[in-house]
């Protein structure tokens, strides 16, 4: 029987751990964690600070390997840093002596060496598609941190890759350019399809953005609990009003309370 290839953009993460040895001690990061991600799914995973997120996301981009277990990416075994996925770090990490479009197209140097003009195009057309129009040749000294984040999001989708990492990309912002790029955010990867894996501390945020919350425990990390949020697309800012929503974050804040991470 002939059998059915993996879809473009899935995850697997199969009984994974991290242990990261000292020269004094052994810190342990990530515990036995097993996760699925549909191709097209948005997923966030939350727990509280240290507790392994990061460490989670190194490990799928391949920047770091796991201790024990695999992770696969459309079924290939992640060995190596990975050239078909999208990061986005909490900080930019913009070259100050290069234009936006010119940040965004290092994705494309990094794989092909000189861009193409197609590329710039598309570069071009990404900026402007996350209200950069007007700011395509500006140096990033001469950007908002919200304008900077969002050439750091296009310098992680020109390429075009079917997964996109995000390691709390909105953890620096101030509250209202917080909720203008998760606005962007949900709208891009709607247009776009890509399978999304989302690192946050932010009970809201999480429910608002993801089809599944994956609440992680305290170091080391392991899954204590995955959510399945079942609100309409696309989620308007009002949303955050509903009892539906609220029953969401209350049900995730009890898990955190369970363990013992909140505490009245």
């Amino acid at each position: 029987m002939t059998q059915s290839p993996t879809p473009a953009g899935s995850i697997s993460i199969d009984a994974v751990s991290k242990v990261y040895q000292r020269r004094d001690d052994v810190i342990e990061a990530v515990r036995d964690v097993s996760l699925e991600v549909r191709r097209g799914e948005f997923v966030a995973l939350l727990g509280p600070s240290g507790c392994g997120k990061s460490t989670m996301l190194a490990m799928v981009a391949g920047l770091i390997p796991p201790t024990q277990g695999a992770i696969r990416i459309e079924g290939v075994t992640v060995r190596a840093a990975q050239t078909n996925v999208g990061f986005v770090f909490q900080d930019p990490v913009l070259l100050d002596w290069r234009r936006a479009v010119d940040n965004v197209l290092i994705s494309v140097e990094a794989r092909r060496r000189r861009p193409r003009p197609e590329d710039r195009e598309l570069a071009l057309r990404l900026l402007r598609s996350v209200g950069l129009a007007g700011f395509e040749h500006s140096y990033p000294f001469e950007l908002s941190g919200g304008m900077r984040q969002r050439v750091s999001i296009c310098r992680a989708l020109v390429h075009d890759p079917p997964v996109l990492l995000m390691d709390e990309p909105f953890g620096a912002l101030d509250a209202l350019t917080r909720e203008q790029l998760m606005l962007d955010l949900q709208r891009i990867w709607q247009e776009r399809q890509k399978t999304v894996l989302f690192v946050t501390h932010s009970v809201s945020e999480a429910v608002f953005l993801s089809d599944r919350v994956v609440i992680l425990t305290p170091r080391p990390a392991r899954t204590h609990e995955i959510v399945e949020i079942e609100l309409p697309r696309p989620r308007r800012l009002k949303l955050r009003q509903s009892a539906d929503f609220a029953q969401y974050t209350q049900r995730i804040l009890e898990h955190f309370q369970a363990l013992g991470i909140l505490q009245e």
